[in-house]
């Protein structure tokens, strides 16, 4: 049944001393589903992104990726087998170009398979495929301007540019959108849409707006643990999340309100 998921969390727990962050999460997330994941600030959710992706060791459970187990392997070996994430802190080359940087991103991704004779001769192979990237993530003009001379948001188009290089199926996007304004932000959930065409993409996301407007089903974690899995409109009216988030008072009024 496994392979069937790109994504397959089960069981999974994190105890940090004999605090358990993580306690016991089951999750299925099928190929091409794009998910958001939310919960109030130390709900768990940075953790359960360095779990999948490798930078943390679970303390019990599974992580299977594509059906295969990952937990315990370190992040560029989960990477080479299709995984990749992008973090909140920019990780690009300021001082390479739009194009180099993404150059590198796809000869990284290339440079294992190849020994160096073959690697030169599939360099064209790695042009062709940088000036695709440049394409899709819409920084044409910007081809050999300086990283480090982007805008934010053109800078973050870039890394997810960078993220995609590799042609990883599995995407884990933190925090996307922070820092940017709306305008900037709806134009790069067009573009987060646009270059996952066919992946899988999990997101951890502050912004409402961005998680209903980019997310196929919402994972909600409150206190280590997934209290709803299911489609925006599901989460929106499950009473455990109106608890978790507006407190039981506001559900209880709602509930009521109902009732007449």
């Amino acid at each position: 049944m496994s392979a069937q998921h790109a994504l397959e969390l089960k069981s999974l727990r994190k105890n940090f001393g004999k605090t358990e962050i993580i306690r016991g999460v089951d999750l299925a997330v099928n190929a091409g589903e794009r998910v958001a994941i939310i919960g109030p600030n130390g709900a768990g959710k940075s953790t359960l992104f360095n779990l999948i992706s490798g930078r943390l060791a679970p303390t019990s459970g599974e992580v299977l990726l594509n059906g295969q187990r990952i937990d315990g392997k370190k992040p560029y070996e989960i990477n080479r087998l299709g995984l990749a994430r992008s973090f909140q802190i920019t990780n690009i080359f300021p001082k390479l170009s739009v194009f180099e940087n993404l150059r590198c991103g796809v000869l990284w991704s290339l440079g294992y398979k190849y020994t160096f004779l073959r690697f030169l001769s599939n360099l064209d192979d790695a042009n062709a495929r940088t000036e695709e990237l440049i394409k899709q993530i819409g920084l044409e003009r910007k081809r050999d301007v300086q990283a480090v001379n982007l805008t934010y948001a053109e800078q973050r188009a870039l890394e997810i540019g960078v993220t995609i290089a590799g042609g990883a199926n599995v995407i884990l996007l933190d925090e996307p959108t922070a820092g940017m304004s709306k305008t900037e932000t709806s134009h790069f959930i067009s573009l987060i849409k646009h270059v996952t065409v066919g992946k899988t993409l999990l997101t951890v996301e502050h912004d409402m707006g961005v998680v209903f407007g980019l997310a196929d089903k919402i994972a909600v974690v409150v206190y280590g643990e997934v209290i709803a899995f299911d489609t925006p409109a599901a989460v929106r009216a499950n009473a455990r999340v109106q608890e978790a988030y507006l407190g039981s008072a506001v559900a209880d009024a709602q509930s009521q309100g109902q009732g007449h």
